[in-house]
């Protein structure tokens, strides 16, 4: 069974995806960690976003075994990932390992911007989550304060309108629900409603 859950910054997929793997007892991937992981590379090595051919290097090194959710989860990076995952070649360095995963016997739960709409496209069951930008940035900047990070809402606000207008309008892979995508609205729900909602169309 191939489960997608793809949604903007900060919607809740992540949770929501590591919560409905733990309870069908499947393995689970964050693609967006692949991305996170290329960009804070790039930072590492002081090399430019818009270097294409050393991010698609980067990219074809990227292993799953190595990649750290709390190294990987600040918003710089986040920031660098929305940047390098616009270049052709990363997203085509990253799609046979996602592909890969998602194939596994058994099946897997994965979540992202595109896994059901380019990643696993015969996926069984498929939501896509949204919220309100307005929510999305306060559950980011309760995130981040909890992590001690100094940021204002306002420049967390902001961040996450940028991403999705960079995610939204890229021209390879999009951000955008499929066809035969649930919409799962969590603007006022918390994670457990969230949960059992998505629990529910899952059942279906």
């Amino acid at each position: 069974m191939i489960i997608t859950i793809d949604g903007p910054a900060a919607s809740g997929k992540g949770t929501l995806a590591r919560r409905i793997a733990a309870h069908f007892k499947l393995p689970h991937l964050d693609t967006g960690l692949l991305y996170r992981a290329v960009g804070e590379a790039m930072l590492a090595q002081s090399l430019p976003l818009d270097d294409a051919a050393a991010a698609s290097r980067i990219a074809a090194l990227i292993d799953l075994a190595k990649l750290d959710r709390k190294r990987l989860s600040g918003d710089q990076v986040g920031e660098a990932a929305s940047r390098v995952a616009v270049i052709p070649g990363v997203r085509a360095a990253l799609l046979k390992l996602q592909q890969d995963f998602a194939r596994q016997p058994g099946g897997a739960v994965l979540d992202g911007r595109d896994t059901g709409t380019v990643i696993a496209p015969n996926a069984d069951r498929k939501l896509f989550l949204t919220a309100s930008a307005e929510v999305r940035a306060e559950r980011r900047h309760r995130e981040l304060a909890g992590q001690g990070v100094v940021v204002t809402y306002e420049q967390v606000l902001a961040d996450i309108k940028k991403r999705d207008e960079r995610d939204q309008s890229r021209p390879l892979a999009p951000l955008k629900p499929a066809p035969d995508a649930v919409l799962l609205d969590t603007t006022g729900l918390d994670i457990e409603a969230a949960f059992q909602e998505a629990l529910s169309v899952v059942r279906r």
